[in-house]
């Protein structure tokens, strides 16, 4: 019996004591770096990270007496050591891995980290397609690259800059975050024209190189994006090659910051070749925490603990380190310990030497994982907490501006309000519209020490001339044609465009190319069509505005107005010295003559008697009752009717005298000022309705509009080519095989009838339209130009003696 009891007394104790084991918490918990310590970046987040598990482990608040160890790698920008430091890391039993810095080694790395269930927290890593699905162990504590682009995308469009040069360093960090400002370029109408890839080792020779081809092109914006860079190689290549000045423009995104912030205040009064650099500072709140531990920086330096400057970078990996440090205490109460476990795949392996089935796997990554992710509280770089990608809340970008040998911060960027003159932390409740009126920077100085805004691009050395197309009319040559014999190109729209292009401060070599045979006029959808098909870069020309052209093409604002009227033969009434006497007929004259006699008859026998003013002679009384009913006309009669059976006449007789007098104005005005039709064609509706043909100018939208909007038949539509057509077909009318009117342009029409008289427009324009300039978006400079023309110059145009004003802009 004793035999019994003894084994099995011996196999509770070793329970119990494996239990007590398991529940007590561990002295100490291995958390990883990996980084590349000698790097602008690395020089600021090593101390900041040792200083955080230093205040970490002095404070008596959090881990309960459980001390944090921080075992650090240094990968010197390789991702095969990497892979290898991660490696090792994982041997030491690390709860969790912080960084790296380096988006390349981020990718490796966070392969091994899903694999091995270990948080891979980076403070550094921008790269915008280290996703959470690809990837759910990687968690940043930086901002994403895609808040970087939006910022930077936002600022170009700010100064309505449409092309820029990207300066790229081709690793995935610049490779994907450059991608990713190219599709915020687009959502703004933008694009990057050309894209200069550089090694990671940034050689000054192959810098110069790129940098030298790219002064044959066109745009002037560069934005660089490349790896932190003390000797700031780019900006010094840039200035042998005298491209620091005003004619060029840079963007930096925010590894030039964290460079500049890095620098001792006696290198930074040494910027001043960077004069006119705009750049991004990923934004951190100030906040009385923050101002202490810059303080308690200076100290580090003196003491050799920090050899740089504090960047935004190394106020993130001091976060990190915290961020981790709440998550392990908040694990270990709720877990009491940390495990891990070998991975029966990786002991089934069969290695030579590796001893790859030796790594084991962190049993309670998933829930530390979790933890990591509800983390919400506010450190040196402002409130952290995480999206659903596993990324900071963006706290936005400071907009910095170098000025001689200072760095000032011209404004700040957020993602819910764009461009503004105050951070989005100081705004905290604030409704903000993200439109592009509410967007808002201080001045700028620009390289070459100007205030004024950048054009941002110039034609390029080896840049074709714009072609554009021009319509070779066949009539109405006096808006634009071909001269024969010179082959110049001439006429008053060429003469608009002429002038526009003098307004613009710099050459655009350009060639007219006509369009069409100049024995009839071309079918201008056929020219819109050929630009956008890129066969001319512009049209320039009579050319209407249309809807279904707008589709197609760019128009510039248009520098005349028109629309389709009507034209029919007309009637003039002409006028003579006894033109008052046309509106009514001899008989009555005759009949109005016999009523007065009449009246002034009537009233002297009703009156005579009783009022004294009508007695006296015959021949007194004769003029008195003549003057009397004639007078009526014009004035208050100076006799009185005394009577009441004279007053009742009276007013009869001033009734029937109103209703002649309104009816002889009328048709005499109606005589003097009314050409009469000799057409019964009064507007389009009886246009329409009437089974005349109807004749339109060959090359005109009014046959499409007339078929296909007004469904008129096509067998009614009469093609004209030329003004002397447009006059015969009228004078032979539609019985003898002409037209019953013609359906053309305003102006065309006010050209034809500035030389014909017995034609006139019947009625009112019945479409509205414009005359406009077609471009396409890589033309957009003569757009400017016309537009610039057309504001400052808004007046009257003459045309063969006919004028034509510009609608109003």
């Amino acid at each position: 019996m004793k035999e019994l009891v003894i084994p099995q007394l011996f196999v509770s104790i070793c329970l119990l004591v494996n239990g007590f084991v398991s529940c007590q918490r561990p002295a100490v918990v291995n958390l990883g770096a990996i980084f590349t310590f000698d790097s602008v970046i690395g020089k600021a987040a090593k101390p900041a990270m040792e200083a955080a598990v230093s205040d970490i482990n002095n404070d008596t608040r959090i881990l309960n007496g459980t001390k944090l160890n921080l075992l650090m790698d240094d990968v010197n920008c390789s991702v095969f050591l990497g892979s290898v430091g991660a490696f090792q890391l994982v041997e030491e039993e690390v709860v969790a891995i912080i960084g790296p810095q380096s988006s390349g080694i981020a990718h490796m790395i966070s392969a091994i980290a899903n694999g091995l269930q270990v948080p891979l927290i980076s403070y550094a890593a921008t790269d915008p397609t280290l996703s959470a699905l690809q990837f759910p162990f990687f968690i940043r504590t930086t901002q994403s690259d895609s808040y970087q682009m939006a910022a930077m995308a936002d600022l170009v469009d700010f100064f309505r800059w449409r092309e820029v040069i990207a300066i790229v360093v081709d690793d995935e960090y610049g490779r994907n975050g450059i991608g990713a400002l190219g599709e915020e370029l687009n959502k703004k109408r933008a694009k990057i024209s050309y894209k200069l890839f550089l090694s990671n080792q940034l050689d000054e020779s192959e810098v110069m190189d790129k940098l030298n081809k790219s002064k044959l092109l066109g745009p002037r914006v560069y934005v660089v994006h490349v790896n932190p860079d003390p000797r700031l190689r780019i900006f010094t290549v840039a200035r042998k090659l005298q491209m620091m000045t005003d004619n060029y423009t840079w963007l930096a995104t925010d590894w030039l910051s964290a460079t500049l912030d890095s620098f001792p205040p006696t290198k930074k009064a040494s910027l001043g070749f960077l004069q006119g650099v705009v750049g991004l500072r990923q934004h951190t709140p100030e906040s009385s925490q923050k101002r202490a531990f810059m303080s308690r920086w200076k100290g580090m330096q003196r003491k050799g603990s920090a050899s740089s400057e504090l960047n935004t970078y190394g106020l993130q990996a001091y976060d990190t380190v915290w961020i981790v440090a709440y998550a392990i205490e908040r694990f270990l109460d709720e877990h009491k310990n940390i495990t891990f476990s070998f991975n029966s795949k990786l002991v089934d392996m069969k290695t030579s030497g590796l001893q790859i089935e030796k790594l084991k796997v962190f049993t309670g990554g998933n829930d530390l994982l979790d933890i990591i992710l509800q983390t919400n509280f506010t450190g040196l770089s402002g409130q952290v907490q995480f999206n659903q990608d596993q990324n900071v809340f963006s706290g936005g970008y400071d907009v910095i501006n170098i000025d001689q040998v200072s760095i000032r911060t011209v404004g700040y960027w957020s993602n819910v309000s764009g461009l503004s003159l105050s951070p989005q932390d100081a705004r905290k409740g604030e409704q903000n519209s993200y439109s592009r009126v509410d967007q808002r920077l201080q001045n700028i100085t620009w390289p070459g020490g100007k205030t004024e805004r950048p054009r941002g691009w110039i034609i390029a050395a080896d840049e074709r001339p714009l072609r554009i197309g021009v319509p070779n009319r066949a009539s109405f040559v006096e808006f634009v044609t071909e001269a024969h014999g010179s082959h110049r190109i001439e006429g008053y729209c060429i003469d608009v465009f002429l002038k526009a292009r003098e307004l613009v401060p710099y050459d655009v070599p350009y060639m007219f190319e006509p369009f069409g045979d100049g024995l009839s006029n071309p079918r201008y959808d056929d020219l819109v069509q050929m630009v956008a098909a890129d066969v001319f870069d512009a049209a320039v020309g009579d050319i209407a505005i249309l809807t279904n052209r707008t589709k197609m093409v760019d128009f510039s604002q248009p520098y005349a107005s028109t629309g389709l009227v009507i034209v029919a033969p007309i009637r003039n009434s002409k006028s003579s010295a006894w033109v008052f006497l046309q509106p009514f007929t001899v008989e009555m004259w005759c009949a109005i003559a016999a009523s007065f006699v009449m009246i002034a008859v009537v009233i002297w026998i009703l009156e005579h008697r009783v009022n004294d003013e009508f007695r006296g002679p015959p021949k007194k009384q004769l003029v008195t009752m003549l003057m009397f009913s004639f007078s009526t006309l014009f004035k208050t009669n100076q006799e009185t009717t005394k009577s009441s059976l004279g007053r009742l006449v009276m007013v009869v007789w001033l009734f029937v005298l109103m209703v002649i007098t309104a009816s002889y104005t009328a048709s005499l005005s109606s005589i003097l000022t009314v050409q009469q039709l000799s057409s019964p064609i009064t507007g389009i509706d009886s246009l329409i309705a009437s089974h005349w043909p109807i004749g339109y100018q060959t090359g005109s939208f009014a046959y499409d509009y007339l078929s296909d909007s007004l469904y008129i038949p096509r067998s009614r539509l009469v093609s004209l080519g030329s003004p002397e057509e447009y006059e015969s077909a009228l004078r032979r009318g539609p019985s003898d095989g002409g037209v019953a009117a013609i359906v053309d342009e305003l102006l065309y029409v006010e050209l034809f009838l500035s030389k014909q008289k017995d034609f006139g427009i019947i009625g009112q324009p019945f479409t509205r339209a414009g005359w406009g300039f077609v471009c396409t978006f890589s033309t957009s400079q003569m757009h400017a130009s016309i537009l610039t023309f057309m504001h400052k110059h808004h007046a009257l145009y003459r045309c063969n003696g006919v004028s034509f004003l510009p609608v109003e802009l």
